[in-house]
């Protein structure tokens, strides 16, 4: 400063010292209104207009001098205009290279037709990736404001993505613990503006388990559970296996993953439908069945996350029945009314007739449970029945089809599953489905015959109350 005003307004301009003296020139307001010919200001802004025509070196140096005015250097406009050079810059960089890859799994860039050769590889690769160690100089916060300006030059976010990566692999070899929380905040921030595809969500659950040991901001936390949620299906159960927090009992983080799912259902059920939706269900089905023998885990934490996914979400309900028997078998001391809110989880229709089967023998599920899954598979069997019937009605003669509606309505329903089971017998499967179907059957017997017997008890208190209180109650149905 000194320099330019007792030289006749005449100093030297370059890229390391021009963010300073800008800055400079604006504190002194050294503008129009002071002299309109030894303008320091306008000189610099003039300068900044040949920023084009600075080299690689030269355009490092000026960030690299912003970085160190900051937060000073905010206002003066030079480092935006540093960014932007940069931003564009690369973008130019990458047309001249191959075009990356959308698959981040890849190894991050398609190459062209002579990529048979590793040599070609290897030159294609660094071509893609010449820039990374140059910006390692650039602070978290000054990372941030050059992927911004990428983004707006449309820089591939693959590419984008897998700097940050870079970044941050590079940065903790040599930062304390603070530095590593800021710079993996600043990652995590930064990835979350980009597109979803341009990082795996094996990458995701890396960067998670390095974030937990180092206590990240709520917000960054939050950001990065959205993305690993949305990417969901492409998760493993070794991926979900998170130890809980200090302080909480459970085996698993049980509520970390809840959060999974309910970012991966954020879109709606429409928008993870199909084959996504599908995975999702097995990885659940996969998990639950590992947390379900931890004896500290909560009724209502098992009941959430067997009914954190929507009933379309599994075309059988057998691995879920399993995960329900095992937590049932470890939490023997559960109340009724717990088990039959565990129970609700199950589509009984949508179990296996084995699976119904074992459950009617199965003393650790609530009577009710049992009743209602016989009964749902006796009505999926009538169908069947009915369906094979109807098939068949045109080759039946008439005196066969008398006899059938002439039968009592208990020989009938004994007889259709019998009558469905000889249908089946192709293969010595069918025999065990026979036996499987008669036990069903006479399991629903008895179980009428105990509704029967609650129905006359229940009568009775009723006819007493009516002769105490002087007024009459409906009796409720007990059973169907």
């Amino acid at each position: 400063m000194s320099r330019f005003c007792y030289n006749d307004g005449r100093t030297q301009i370059n890229p390391s010292n021009i963010s300073l003296l800008h800055c400079a020139a604006q504190f002194m307001e050294m503008n129009n209104s002071v002299s309109v010919t030894n303008n320091l200001l306008e000189q610099t802004e003039k300068s900044l207009e040949e920023i084009n025509y600075w080299t690689w070196p030269e355009l490092l140096a000026a960030l690299k001098k912003c970085q160190d005015l900051l937060p000073v250097e905010k206002s003066s406009g030079v480092l935006q205009k540093c960014l932007d050079s940069l931003a564009r810059r690369l973008a130019l960089a990458t047309e001249a290279s191959p075009c990356p890859s959308n698959s981040p799994e890849s190894s991050g860039f398609r190459f062209s037709c002579d990529s048979k050769s590793t040599e070609s590889l290897k030159s294609s690769l660094s071509r893609a990736t010449w820039w990374f160690e140059d910006l390692l100089i650039l602070s978290p916060i000054l990372v941030e404001k050059a992927v911004k300006s990428m983004v707006s030059q449309k820089l591939d976010h693959v590419i984008i993505s897998r700097f940050l990566l870079y970044y941050q692999k590079s940065r903790f070899y040599t930062a304390r613990p603070d530095e590593k929380r800021k710079v993996i905040e600043t990652v995590i921030d930064t990835l979350y503006t980009l597109n979803g595809s341009s990082v795996s969500g094996k990458t995701l659950f890396g960067i998670l388990r390095v974030s937990m040991t180092l206590n990240i901001n709520k917000s960054s936390r939050k950001k990065l559970e959205s993305m690993i949620g949305s990417q969901l299906d492409q998760a493993t159960l070794d991926n979900l296996l998170f130890p809980s927090p200090y302080g909480i009992n459970y085996l698993y983080d049980v509520n970390l993953v809840l959060r999974f799912l309910k970012a991966f259902m954020h879109g709606g059920i429409s928008k993870v439908f199909g084959v996504r939706l599908g995975k999702v269900s097995q990885l659940m089905d996969l998990y639950i069945a590992e947390v379900a023998p931890d004896p500290c885990l909560k009724p209502s934490k098992f009941l959430a996350l067997a009914m954190a996914l929507p009933d379309s979400a599994r075309n059988f309900h057998d691995e879920l029945y399993r995960a329900v028997d095992m937590y049932l078998e470890v939490h023997a001391g559960l109340l009724e009314e717990e088990k039959l809110k565990i129970c609700c989880a199950l589509n009984y229709e949508k179990l296996s007739a084995e699976a119904c089967v074992h459950l009617s023998h199965n003393k650790k599920f609530p009577s009710r449970s049992a009743v209602q899954a016989l009964i749902s598979q006796q009505y999926k069997l009538k169908s069947l029945l009915h369906g094979t019937n109807n098939s068949r009605s045109l080759t039946d003669s008439p005196s066969t089809s008398s006899e059938v509606r002439s039968k009592g309505k208990k020989d009938e329903a004994s007889k259709q599953v019998v009558l469905y089971a000889g249908k089946l017998d192709i293969s010595s499967e069918s025999e065990k489905l026979r036996a499987h179907l008669q036990g069903m059957q006479w399991r629903v017997i008895e179980l009428e015959k105990v509704c029967r017997k609650m129905q006359t008890q229940m009568a009775k208190i009723l006819k007493s109350r009516v002769s105490s209180h002087g007024h009459t109650r409906s009796l409720p149905k007990l059973c169907s």
